[in-house]
């Protein structure tokens, strides 16, 4: 017996590519109708979303319930905002707006088991089976099967953009436009050329570093950030399909 592997993982480190899907609904049914369709990987928030531990809790049982990875993406706090979500048996962490090679080298260190960091050591939750893991196998497989993933939303981190991609314990950069084309002082100018040069300099510095690229995109623009070397894209969220859809229900009776 050991931990569940990562979906995530597993498919590229086949090559393959993941498409993921954000939910911004504080609700596991909408990570399980996620799941249900097929998506590998559901996005949930606490950066942004004012996600309570209990509904983490109930979003990562309705992803594994369809053996789908929930990622989370933590809020900037102590080594505990990090891990209690890895505890609960999350498939991932994504931690946002890194700013430099020392906040990298911080992240890893309080996400990481030896010999890769110092995370803190409790096996008695579910990512560990409650205590019924040895401990080695736990330590171990929480750091092959767990990915950690580092957002580059802003232009300071650049300057270390290699070295960042460089370390180990670290599986992903994630290129968020939003927040970068809103550092640039251009908020929502996703044709900036020096918005442009970043998202293909993220793409280069994980292929020359063996790690994975992520980032947003639609699915049209799917192939073009394949090309680019995106590997893991999310593709859509739940409050803009069901803003489309609601809005959609009302298009006649808005004509009249």
């Amino acid at each position: 017996m050991g931990m569940r592997r990562s979906r995530v993982l597993e498919r590229l480190r086949a090559g393959h590519v993941v498409r993921s899907f954000k939910v911004n609904l504080s609700c596991a049914r909408a990570v399980e109708l996620a799941a249900l369709s097929g998506f590998e990987c559901v996005w949930t928030d606490r950066e942004h979303v004012p996600n309570d531990w209990g509904t983490i809790e109930k979003q990562v049982w309705a992803a594994k319930a369809h053996d789908a990875d929930l990622l989370v993406r933590v809020s900037r706090g102590s080594y505990s905002d990090y891990i209690r979500a890895l505890e609960l048996d999350a498939s991932g962490i994504m931690v946002p707006h890194v700013m430099s090679l020392d906040d990298a080298r911080a992240v890893v260190e309080q996400t990481r088991f030896h010999p890769l960091g110092r995370r803190a050591i409790d096996s008695g939750n579910a990512d560990g089976l409650y205590a019924t893991l040895p401990l080695e196998t736990y330590l171990r497989e929480a750091n092959e099967q767990r990915f950690l993933i580092l957002q580059i939303e802003d232009p300071e981190p650049l300057a270390d953009l290699d070295a960042i991609a460089a370390l180990d314990g670290v599986d992903m950069l994630f290129f968020g436009p939003a927040d970068f084309s809103h550092g640039l002082g251009a908020p929502g100018d996703f044709a900036h050329p020096e918005l442009e040069r970043a998202r293909r300099r993220v793409a280069e510095a994980c292929a020359a570093n063996g790690k994975f690229a992520g980032t947003v995109g639609s699915p049209a623009a799917l192939p073009a950030l394949v090309e680019m070397g995106y590997r893991f894209v999310n593709i859509g969220a739940d409050v803009v399909g069901l803003g489309d859809y609601c809005r959609r229900l009302l298009a006649p009776e808005v004509e009249k």
